[in-house]
């Protein structure tokens, strides 16, 4: 091991918890719905942000200070990313898309399951997660722009 190694280590551990302590400030900062509810563009900000940090904590070719720059113009856009939506659902819905139907009244839609690259059998598996085992008993399944299946099963007749 290289005499100055105990150093060069404790460098990349105090760069780290920098890094890690500004993620996690700039993911709160974006609120609690950037935390359940993942879409693309989430999806895309986590992906940059990985890449934005990695040299800032390895002490690879970036700076801490390049890192921490990166991060937090990246939370900044995300911010304003999601008060953008907040203020104009259409445009959420052209840069995340709409949910899509893909069972209705206990049948399934197959051209929304076509075009969506969803199988029959996925939907089934949702379905037995919550219970159901036949499509007649399931009022409406629906893919969500997250890409999970919620499903609506049917109401029992009351007495």
């Amino acid at each position: 091991m290289p005499p100055n190694a105990p150093f060069f280590l404790s460098a990349i551990a105090f760069r780290t918890l920098i890094v890690l302590i500004i993620l996690i400030s700039g993911l709160r900062f974006l609120g609690k719905r950037q935390i359940g509810q993942m879409n693309i563009y989430d999806l895309a900000l986590i992906m940059l942000l990985a890449n934005s940090v990695q040299n800032a904590m390895t002490q690879g070719s970036g700076f801490l200070l390049t890192g921490v720059t990166s991060a937090t113009v990246l939370f900044g856009a995300g911010w304003a990313i999601s008060r953008l939506f907040t203020l104009s659902p259409e445009l959420e819905k052209r840069v995340v898309g709409n949910s899509t139907l893909l069972i209705n009244d206990g049948k399934l839609i197959r051209d929304h399951l076509k075009s969506e690259c969803v199988t029959e059998e996925q939907v089934m598996a949702m379905m037995r997660q919550h219970g159901l085992s036949r499509l007649e008993q399931v009022q409406m399944a629906v893919l969500e722009v997250d890409g999970s299946i919620s499903i609506v099963p049917k109401q029992k007749a009351s007495p």
